[in-house]
């Protein structure tokens, strides 16, 4: 149902009960769970039962006699009928549900967006590495859960900024270094025991060898890090060894199709001096103390914030570092100052701990700021980790990272669409098995492939048409055609379901739940396919094919917007799927 049709209809049943003398309802529809019950349901009756001390069922039955009387509710309203206890169940004229097929074959690829957003931006870090080495299945998982949202939410208007963030500060740093310097000087002959904290991987090897080799790195900004070979350079091996890994992470990125807007570098947080004003306003809000030689954030008393923290956190040690949560207060400080008032964090379930410590921290600090941030700022989607399996067996490690399966393995492995889409198909809190086999099957068993064959099985119905020697509509003379002999349960079945796209995108962005775009799109997978089955689509009978070809027209059209999002391709041809 279109968002225009669903606000006439609660218009008409407002303006119904206000006839009834009950007004300030808001009036709410579904979709009933069985086509057979129409097309749209409404249980206000129930709601207003206590209320007015009357039976659902009368008060619902008051309510059809009163819209069937509107003639201009029944321009949009078929048949109103009372079912159960006092349920409204609507079916629309044919007309009105027609309206849908001829929107989307107007509006193609705007379909289901909206500018409702259109002054509000929205910022979203995800994966956010360490540059220390490939980038790894979470990774991965964060790269494909980010991009979608960021599409989704562009949907609706908001101004998306994709931000990386790199933790290019800290002992991990300085563990790079040295790793690559052990392996350079084991590559010139010395005999090397590598500790255990040594980074390991074919890709430590690379780095050394090109370093030792003198080859320039040029880094993601266009500055070129030139080698002299001398491993005892630290500082050079350092920024070397980094620069190399944004290039490698960066290729890895490109792999599952994922690019950013901004890259922010922790490094420069110290070198702005923001970490030590966050830690001063922090200290000057009250909520601060020092013990045992350390400073302490008083996190467990945030409750009244509505933030909850067990215990309070350690800030800065006694040997005067901080603590890796007081740099992120400093970050989210400079991301509400850009003008993000709402801001996402893609993460895994390892930082739920960090989201009171830094939500207190920037309630502390903000004062000092004459910031008003959100208590819930920054929202947080935090994911669990994901096995992979091919022929049954774990897959384990790469040759390239030494101990763990990589982003790059996974899109080698799977390919990009699928890699895309299986990454995105659950719940970002669900664990899950990625089955590569599946992943490369052609066959209804695969979601990817079942959703690729639906837009690949209508264009191939549009093709046949043609090479029949049937003239077939352009898209704008198809949003024209009469879609009368639209009538059948399965025709109605997919207009319904091509409607929903709209309000579930506006529920995919509300509620940073990309997932629910791949329920949907599998779900319309199914009603395309079973109307393709019920229906033949080729005939002779113009009007017949022409409103058949328009409502597969604008199925196939969603399919693509849909698809277009997840960053998965619609192909106009496919192999047969295997029976």
């Amino acid at each position: 149902m279109l968002a225009q049709q669903q606000e006439a209809i609660a218009q008409h049943i407002e303006n119904a009960l206000a006839k009834m003398g009950v007004t300030d309802v808001k009036v709410t529809l579904e979709r009933p769970k069985s086509a057979e019950h129409g097309d749209i349901a409404c249980t206000v009756a129930l709601q207003l039962a206590r209320a007015l001390k009357k039976n659902p069922r009368e008060i619902a039955n008051t309510i059809v006699e009163t819209l069937m009387a509107d003639e201009a509710a029944k321009s949009v309203i078929l048949k109103a009928e009372v079912a159960g206890p006092g349920f409204i169940n609507f079916t629309l004229n044919p007309a009105a549900r027609f309206d849908v097929v001829r929107t989307v074959l107007n509006r193609g690829t705007a379909y289901g967006t909206t500018d409702a957003h259109k002054d509000e931006s929205v910022l979203l870090e995800f994966v956010s590495a360490n540059p220390t080495g490939p980038l790894h299945l979470g990774h991965a998982r964060q790269g494909a859960l980010g991009d979608v949202l960021a599409n989704i939410l562009a949907t609706q208007g908001w101004n998306v900024t994709r931000e990386f963030y790199y933790n290019d500060a800290g002992v991990q740093i300085g563990n790079l270094a040295k790793s690559i310097q052990l392996r350079g000087r084991a590559l010139q002959g010395e005999a090397i025991d590598f500790p255990e904290d040594a980074y390991h991987g074919e890709y430590i090897i690379a780095i050394a060898r090109d370093f030792l080799a003198k080859k320039p790195v040029t880094t993601t900004s266009g500055e070129v890090i030139e080698s002299t070979g001398d491993l005892n350079d630290t500082d050079l091996v350092r920024r070397y060894g980094v620069a190399y890994l944004r290039n490698e992470q960066d290729d890895d990125l490109n792999a599952l199709g994922v690019k950013f807007d901004n890259f922010y570098l922790e490094s420069s947080l110290y070198k702005d001096g923001r970490v030590e004003k966050a830690v001063e306003a922090m200290k000057a809000s009250g909520r601060t103390y020092e013990k045992d030689g350390a400073l302490w954030l008083k996190t467990s008393e945030c409750k009244d914030l509505g933030i909850i923290d067990d215990k309070d956190r350690v800030m800065q040690k006694a040997d005067g570092t901080f603590t890796y949560f007081v740099p992120d207060v400093a970050y989210h400080l400079a991301k509400f100052e850009r003008g993000y008032t709402k801001a996402v964090n893609i993460q895994g379930s390892d930082h739920h701990g960090t989201i009171a410590r830094v939500r207190c921290g920037l309630q502390a600090a903000a004062p000092a700021f004459d910031f008003n941030i959100p208590v819930t700022f920054p929202e947080y989607i935090l994911h669990k980790m994901l096995s992979v399996v091919k022929d049954g067996e774990p897959v384990k490690m790469s040759k390239r990272s030494g101990n763990y399966v990589t982003l790059r393995d996974l899109v080698e492995m799977a390919g990009r669409d699928a890699a895309r889409f299986f990454l995105v198909a659950r719940k970002a809190d669900a664990e899950f098995v990625f089955d590569i086999n599946l992943a490369q099957e052609k066959s209804d068993e695969n979601p990817v492939y079942y959703l690729q064959y639906a837009h690949a099985r209508i264009c191939s119905v549009f093709a046949n048409a043609a090479a029949k020697g049937y003239v077939v509509p352009s898209i704008e003379d198809l949003a024209q055609v009469d879609l009368g002999a639209l009538d059948s349960d399965a025709a109605t079945a997919l207009i319904n379901k091509i409607a929903d796209y709209p309000a579930m995108l506006a529920s995919a962005a509300k509620d940073n739940a990309p997932h629910t775009l791949c329920y949907f799109l599998k779900d319309l997978a199914a009603q395309v396919h079973t109307f393709y089955n019920a229906e033949r689509i080729v005939i002779e009978d113009d009007t017949v094919r022409n409103a058949r070809l328009a409502l597969l027209g604008a199925a196939r059209q969603v399919l693509a917007n849909g698809l277009g999002l997840l960053g998965v391709s619609a192909p106009e041809q496919m192999a047969r799927r295997e029976d």
